[in-house]
């Protein structure tokens, strides 16, 4: 009888190991609305990222996320923080992408140089860094997230594009949208590609404005971009829901 409980026992941690081994992997990758400093909450501030983990069925599958304060899809690139992540993808995996908030700032200059082009096309700049004394083509927001979703789908993974969350900026009672601009080049690159897109932008500014101006101000104790722990875990909620709308999309059955 003792043989068979051991034989038993075997059996299922085998089965546990093999389970945890081949399970799926969740990669993140975006700015400091994802991940914000070490993505422990010591500034007081988070990023949705932080909470998704809460949001899936660890048993099923890992969430790693790689998302990194003051990047954007062009940095996250060139520090090559996303070749260590293709070195890494597997067939059956996911990536969670957003990126925008720091695009839009300067293509080259001495203390950040993360800016990318506007919009999805292909033209391209170049230059030599001033920051990073390196030559560089710079391209378009577009041609970065193409990258992303089109190496990730060669690897046999699925990609899921975020458009970016919104800032707490109100006018005439509204949350300022990105729609027509890196919330809308973030859907056309998803549906260029036939990937999954997730509307942040404009579900989470909707959630806002159902809450209202006065509630929403508590989530950001310290500027109009960082939400704090309530403010991030609301995100991270509402990336989970909108995860279960996507049709045949099978990361849905990962959830809690």
């Amino acid at each position: 009888m003792k043989n068979k409980f051991l034989v038993l026992c075997a059996f299922v941690l085998a089965c546990s190991f093999t389970m945890l081994k081949t399970r799926p992997t969740i990669y993140i990758i975006g700015d400091s609305t994802v991940r914000n400093g070490s993505g422990a909450g010591s500034d007081g501030l988070w990023g949705w990222g932080s909470f998704m983990n809460q949001q899936f069925d660890t048993v099923k599958v890992k969430v790693e996320n790689h998302a990194i304060g003051g990047r954007s899809s062009r940095t996250f690139l060139t520090e090559g923080r996303w070749d260590k992540i293709m070195a890494k993808l597997n067939k059956g995996d996911y990536v969670i992408m957003q990126f925008g908030h720091n695009d839009g700032g300067a293509i080259n200059d001495t203390s950040r140089a993360r800016g990318s082009i506007k919009g999805i096309g292909n033209e391209s700049e170049e230059i030599d860094n001033l920051l990073t004394k390196k030559h560089e083509i710079v391209h378009s927001y577009g041609w970065y997230m193409r990258k992303y979703v089109q190496e990730t789908q060669e690897k046999g993974a699925t990609p899921i594009v975020c458009s970016l969350v919104p800032r707490n900026v109100w006018k005439n009672g509204k949350v300022e949208r990105a729609g027509q601009s890196y919330g809308l080049w973030a859907k056309q690159i998803a549906e260029e590609n036939k990937a999954y897109f997730i509307d942040l932008n404009e579900v989470v500014a909707a959630k806002y404005e159902e809450l209202g101006k006065e509630n929403v101000e508590k989530f950001f104790p310290k500027d109009h971009t960082h939400p704090n722990y309530e403010g991030s875990k609301l995100t991270a909620q509402i990336v989970s829901e909108q995860i279960q709308q996507l049709k045949k999309c099978k990361l849905k059955k990962l959830l809690k």
